[in-house]
């Protein structure tokens, strides 16, 4: 693996942290426009491959099938937070669908949004499936499951039709058969590719000309302005996934152990990286210091990462201790 510098935290003026990976800026034929690290170097998808995964259902109509809104459609691509619009989206997918929060496979989890989760210990509830991030994903691969002829309940492993599916859609949106497998954290197949191949498969999110398949670039067209007309079910309040799509111009989405991919529309430009040591609290500092050097931060864009602190380090007590900075500068 050839991983490279990507960022430097320090305390004071002192060297405290730094965090290697990956970085890779691709035009809209794939053609690699700026790398750190080894562009070919395979990495996990996790979460950030939500976009994608959710595009089979929707190729197939099964949003429609079941009189699903937009907005509640558009979970299927998040990882969410737990807020009581996430729930209720989620609750009202399963109801009209005729599926049920007991075939999740997932164990029952709390919200990771703090405010939704204090109001839940306040009423008094107990832990459930459909407070877990990857329900919305979850409940796309049991409609797909079912639509395939497959057994619902069998849609978490391996092998089964709605993951064959699945994977077919990473491999065409990623353009590259070189696909390793494993699990993830909520239990479903996850999906590694070159990094640079990310990067890829949000090009064609935004660029959707040039997907190599009718079906999936007529569900690409159709729903991702859903993302921007909800970008709230992508995440929730105040994270950077639903910040980041408040911009009618990027769409992007992240995953676990510091995965990231998001691309420009006009610019037809995907972008996707990578912290080798799975540090998420330097994603802001990355889109921000990417659009900066591609010269596509918008003034509102910059705004909205700056309420997340891309640069600055504060401590428990809200004091301003340090400062991260990139070890990198995007030239094009």
């Amino acid at each position: 693996m050839a991983f490279a510098p990507l960022a430097r935290e320090y305390r004071g003026n002192t060297l405290d942290l730094t965090h290697f990976g990956y970085l890779v800026i691709v035009d809209e034929n794939g053609k690699v426009l700026y790398s750190v690290g080894d562009p070919d170097d395979i990495v996990f998808y996790r979460s950030a491959s939500k976009p994608v995964q959710a595009l089979p259902v929707i190729a197939r109509g099964l949003d429609r099938k079941f009189g699903l809104t937009e907005e509640e459609s558009t979970i299927f691509a998040g990882s969410h937070a737990g807020e009581a619009f996430h729930i209720a989206a989620l609750e009202s997918i399963l109801e009209k669908s005729g599926l049920s929060e007991d075939m999740l496979v997932m164990k029952p989890a709390v919200p990771s949004y703090t405010p939704a989760n204090e109001e839940r210990i306040r009423r008094g509830l107990a832990p459930r499936k459909l407070y877990h991030n990857c329900a919305g994903k979850h409940a796309a691969l049991m409609l797909l499951q079912r639509e395939l002829g497959g057994e619902v309940r069998d849609y978490w492993k391996m092998g089964a039709l709605c993951q064959q599916e699945v994977q077919r859609a990473i491999e065409i949106m990623s353009e590259t058969k070189r696909v390793e497998l494993g699990v993830d954290g909520c239990g479903v197949p996850v999906f590694a590719v070159p990094v640079r191949c990310i990067a890829n498969a949000f090009k064609n999110l935004a660029a959707p000309e040039h997907i190599q398949d009718e079906d999936l670039q007529r569900a690409t067209v159709e729903f991702v302005p859903r993302i921007h007309k909800y970008p709230h079910m992508m995440r929730g309040t105040g994270y950077l996934c639903s910040l980041i799509n408040e911009d009618p111009n990027i769409v992007g989405k992240g995953g676990a152990n510091g995965v990231y991919g998001f691309a420009l529309k006009r610019e037809k430009i995907g972008v996707s990286f990578k912290f080798t040591d799975g540090t998420e609290h330097l994603w802001p500092m990355m889109v921000k210091e990417v659009l900066k050097g591609l010269g596509c931060l918008s003034p509102e864009t910059e705004a909205r990462l700056e309420t997340l602190h891309p640069y600055n380090i504060y401590n428990d007590n809200d004091t301003l201790v340090g400062e991260r900075r990139p070890c990198f500068e995007v030239k094009i």
